[in-house]
């Protein structure tokens, strides 16, 4: 099945996004420089995103519109619907990134077909997808013959590696051994060979483990980050991805008061009358700069804050023999919160700094917790725009787009991090010197609540230090120019039209990745 594209004249790029609103929202700028410049840009996604999709001129429509084969009979949530597929399957006891790697076969060939029919109505001549949730695009792509390039909102192809093994119970090895002999995946396996000749390995994402295999279908993979910052590789990771073209564009911003994704709603968001709006929010920090009173900015991210069962508000991990431990979602944030508010609080509105908060839209987030007066919160917040204007200090969860959006504005951090790609940046802030981390606390019942006060007490420690210390502030600028130099969405724009145009510099010769491993 080949869709024809159009020459170097206009384009329809298709666009393969996930609900998850930190996957989706360094895209929103690039298509909304593309419709500028008179492309046409089409996404496939969730409703929840429909409003920020939109506000770029972009065409929304909801994948489960579309998805027939994989949403018949079958819930949707974050990246498609793999909580389904899990109990249908009888994973429900596997960790996270096993259960997701035994159903990646089965969940591509769930969702092919009904994406090359939303490719053949759309017009698509190339399509742009988000390679950690959406797998199947880039082999929907292959099958249709369309140029294809991957986004990758973490710190490029090494990220994957260390962020799977956080998420994985067991041994590499066992896991191989057992996904291996999933008989459904290797039935699906050999489905997707013998309807659409795809040549993929016996075990999602695992030749070596944590390779992304559907990159090996892009004509270019864009990465978020700048070269010096991405993750590094070991030798075999390297060389497993030599021949692939990697372009480095740093974070990809959108234009000044733009809507952004905001996550999931959690379970019957409030309308607190102690929330600000966002305009409110952006005066009163645009006030408190032009007085030089410091501002801390504090936002846990849209996933911790949110309903997944597996990562989420009411999310616990679990050890290799199944024993809950940790603390929860809901009690990491507040954690984070009511440190900064032992920091920073202060008896009126007018003293001390300014804390800005984003709670999530949980409507149980300020249970237990009486924030100062000299703290505005909200849902979400305008985060960039906060970043553009001026922040002192960011108490972050760590995500990719948090970490680099704060670097690239000079600003020092303290990583509160949750799970996945987050430890890894919460190190990386440390070595970098950019800032601290206070790892999750992976407490036994018996210890939980002394973990939890220790915590807090750690978290308002580490936010001090780095609000007393100008050397955090100091470095973090240093990485400013180098994340400013990547070229963000104008370079990533100009690198998906001479793709989608078959120019050379896009399908050429690929980048070299050996530069990055480990050790180099």
């Amino acid at each position: 099945m080949a869709l024809s594209g159009s020459g170097t004249g206009k384009h329809s790029f298709a666009f393969i996004f996930p609900v998850a609103s930190g996957h989706t929202n360094p895209s929103l700028g690039v298509a909304r420089s593309l419709r500028k410049q008179g492309h046409e840009v089409s996404y496939l996604s969730r409703d929840a995103l429909r409003s920020a999709i939109e506000d770029t001129g972009a065409n929304f429509y909801d994948n489960t519109k579309y998805i027939d084969e994989l949403y018949e009979n079958r819930k949707p949530d974050l990246t498609g619907a793999h909580q389904s597929l899990t109990l249908e399957y009888g994973l429900q006891n596997d960790d996270r990134i096993t259960g997701r790697l035994k159903l990646a076969h089965i969940h591509a060939l769930l969702s092919i077909p009904g994406t090359l029919r939303w490719l053949q109505e759309v017009g698509a001549t190339a399509i742009v997808f988000d390679p950690l949730t959406h797998f199947e695009a880039a082999l929907a792509a292959e099958v249709a013959g369309l140029p294809c390039a991957a986004l990758i909102t973490t710190a490029g192809p090494g990220s994957m590696a260390p962020s799977y093994k956080e998420m994985l119970r067991g041994s590499v090895e066992d896991f191989l051994v057992e996904a291996s002999a999933f008989a459904p995946g290797r039935a699906a396996h050999d489905a997707l060979h013998a309807k659409y000749g795809l040549d993929l390995p016996l075990v999602a994402n695992s030749a070596p483990f944590g390779r992304l295999d559907c990159l090996d279908f892009c004509d270019v993979t864009l990465v978020t980050t700048s070269e010096d910052l991405q993750d590094p590789m070991d030798e075999e990771m390297a060389e497993s991805y030599e021949g692939l073209r990697f372009e480095y564009v740093g974070p990809l911003l959108d234009e000044q008061g733009s809507k952004r994704c905001t996550g999931e709603k959690g379970n019957g968001e409030t309308n607190d009358n102690r929330f600000s709006s966002e305009e409110d929010i952006m005066a009163r920090v645009l006030s408190a700069r032009q007085q030089q009173r410091p501002v801390i900015l504090v936002s846990m991210g849209t996933m911790i804050t949110g309903p997944n069962p597996s990562v989420g508000w009411t999310a616990r991990s679990r050890d290799a023999d199944g024993t809950v431990r940790g603390i929860s979602g809901k009690e990491l944030c507040q954690a984070a919160w009511a440190g900064a508010f032992d920091a920073f609080g202060a008896a009126s509105s007018q003293e001390g700094p300014l804390l800005v908060v984003a709670l999530g839209h949980q409507e149980d987030a300020l249970e237990g917790l009486s924030p100062p007066p000299n703290a505005v919160l909200a849902p979400a917040l305008p985060q960039v725009d906060l970043l553009r204007a001026g922040v002192s200090l960011f108490l972050t969860h760590g995500g990719q787009n948090s970490f680099t959006e704060s670097l690239r504005y000079g600003t020092p951090v303290v990583v509160c991090p949750g799970f996945a790609d987050q430890p890894v940046n919460g190190r990386k802030a440390v070595r970098l010197g950019v800032g601290l981390s206070v790892p999750r606390p992976m407490p036994l019942e018996h210890e939980h609540q002394q973990a939890l006060l220790d915590y807090r007490s750690d978290v308002s420690s580490a936010i001090q230090e780095v609000f007393q210390n100008p050397a955090f502030r100091a470095r973090a600028e240093r990485q400013a120019d180098q994340l400013e130099n990547a070229g963000g969405v104008p370079r990533a724009v100009d690198i998906l039209l001479k793709m989608a145009n078959g120019e050379p510099d896009c399908t050429g010769p690929a980048l070299s990745v050996s530069a990055r491993k480990l050790g180099a």
